[in-house]
């Protein structure tokens, strides 16, 4: 069996480990010698698959959020259960599954071939510390399972108890944070040592990853040898390296750069609708964001249609300023109303709100991807109605790790998930823990938890469907489209099938030539 190269035993903080990726320096995982980019060569033989990566920001499983952070978890760990592309639940360390009548209990069946990679078995008690791990951290995990006990029992099963209802609780356990780890693992997020299809041999900081198959792994020995994810701090570098053939794919870029691709015989390319979806938002806990009519007035100053056609170039769908989109079906308020954009109308709420010459702000957004066009787009429509922003890029994961939360407007890209519940628990509710607009409105508080215990389909799609009207109507986001995932792949990469939430995409049966 091969093995992972460990880190030194020296804890790392997770501001230390942000500059040593910034850096690029060397230190942070054994002692590696960095070799430039454009010396890698295209791979030719089938043993190695090369993908082209934003750098990350941390690896530890509390803080990680980006596609290329989740994709090294993804690939060193096991979850217990995951989502395939059409978010059907899919059995991963939990081989099977019951749940009691009354929704209250669930018993789970541990599979009994899985193994860590230094060889020892995975065990319920694994389980189970991993929970108490993310529980003394609170982390997002622990706000996702804070109503359920977890218990060993019988032949490798762990009996879940919640304290009320939840249809949906399957799907919290397939957050992507929530992979398993090894009872007492120490060093969490520099030193690695999984039970998933690949073994993280090495990271050069800054640079790369560097993966081996995992011999022993329980679905059977991945396809390729080596799986490689290569680091580039702008995504316009990641695309170049792809069309240079230094890597042979890439699922992070922007809409004209896919279309680039499209129709070029050297390249396959894959998009699929999402519930993923960008929005600017307001801080509504103090002003401006706090008055209403402030809100309101944003919301009156942008044209969704627009930005959708000049951004997404047709791709995804329109939005209607809430994470529930056309990809929920049933849940989704097609039926709603969307004001029209009027400038004079939002400048007159301006006004009205204390605002009479309009307003000067700060929009922070993400450096990388579509994000720019978002926020270029979104100023100028605002112009016009007196909302005058200065458009700040941001590093990407910097901007997870430090300040997403904190500033009073900001851009915001949300993957896919598989429910709506997820989005409104981690975002919406007044305790969420994402709560990055620090909104907080009773009567949306009492229908997310009525949708997330109700049993009942139609209490939970009028729930959802109230909801959206809500946060149509005065809550602090925009959202102006839904957007597609895309996978470009070099004519002889075959086996791969894109995830909705790109970095959760399995490279077991990736097949080189």
């Amino acid at each position: 069996m091969k093995s992972n190269r460990k880190a030194p035993a020296t804890e790392v903080s997770r501001r230390e480990f942000l500059n040593i990726f910034a850096a690029g320096a060397a230190a942070a995982v054994g002692t590696v010698t960095l070799a430039p980019l454009g010396n890698i060569a295209r791979a030719q033989d089938s043993s190695a698959l090369r993908m082209a990566w934003l750098t990350p920001a941390t690896f530890d499983p509390r803080s990680a959020s980006g596609d290329s952070e989740i994709a090294v978890l993804n690939a060193v760990y096991d979850y217990l259960i995951e989502t395939d592309a059409a978010s059907n639940l899919i059995p991963r360390l939990a081989s099977a599954w019951d749940v009691s009548e009354d929704g209250l209990v669930y018993t789970l069946q541990l599979r009994d071939d899985a193994a860590w990679h230094d060889g020892s078995p995975v065990t319920v008690d694994d389980v189970l510390w991993t929970i108490q791990w993310h529980r003394n951290s609170e982390s997002t995990v622990a706000s996702l399972i804070a109503s359920a006990t977890f218990e060993a029992a019988g032949d490798n099963q762990i009996v879940i108890s919640l304290s009320e209802s939840n249809p949906d609780f399957l799907y919290n356990l397939t957050d992507n944070k929530f992979v398993i780890l090894k009872s007492g693992a120490e060093n969490v997020g520099v030193e690695f040592n999984g039970s998933g299809p690949f073994v993280l041999d090495e990271v050069i900081p800054g640079d790369r990853a560097l993966l081996s198959a995992n011999e022993n792994y329980w679905r059977g020995m991945p396809s390729v040898d080596r799986l490689e994810f290569i680091y580039f701090d702008d995504q316009q570098a990641g695309i170049a390296a792809v069309q240079g053939g230094t890597v042979d794919g890439i699922m992070r870029l922007d809409n004209s750069s896919f279309l680039g691709f499209s129709g070029d015989m050297n390249f396959h390319t894959t998009d699929i609708p999402t519930s993923g979806h960008h929005l600017t938002r307001l801080r509504s806990d103090r002003a401006p964001g706090s008055d209403v009519r402030v809100r309101k007035a944003f919301k009156l100053a942008t044209d969704r249609d627009a930005i959708w056609e000049r951004v997404q170039l047709g791709f995804g769908a329109v939005g209607k300023d809430s994470p529930i989109g056309p990809a929920f079906g049933q849940y989704f308020l097609a039926d709603a109303d969307v004001p029209a954009r009027d400038p004079a109308a939002a400048a007159t709420l301006l006004a009205e709100a204390g605002y009479p010459d309009g307003l000067d702000m700060i929009l922070h957004t993400p450096n990388s991807g579509t994000w720019p066009d978002l926020a270029q787009a979104m100023a100028a429509q605002w112009e016009e109605a007196g909302i005058r922003v200065e458009v700040q890029l941001e590093d990407e994961n910097t901007y997870w790790a430090e300040a997403w939360m904190e500033v009073d407007l900001g851009v915001t890209g949300w993957g896919a998930r598989p429910i709506p519940q997820l989005y409104l628990d981690l975002a919406y509710h007044s305790e969420a823990p994402w709560n990055e607009s620090h909104y907080s409105n009773a009567r949306v508080d009492e229908l997310i938890e009525t949708a997330r215990a109700s049993l009942d389909a139609e209490t939970r799609t009028a729930a959802y469907k109230e909801i959206q009207q809500i946060l149509l109507d005065e809550g602090p986001v925009v959202v102006p489209y839904f957007f597609a995932q895309f996978m470009v792949l070099a004519s002889d990469i075959s086996g791969v099938e894109l995830h909705p939430f790109s970095g959760r995409t399995n490279f077991n049966n990736a097949m080189v030539g």
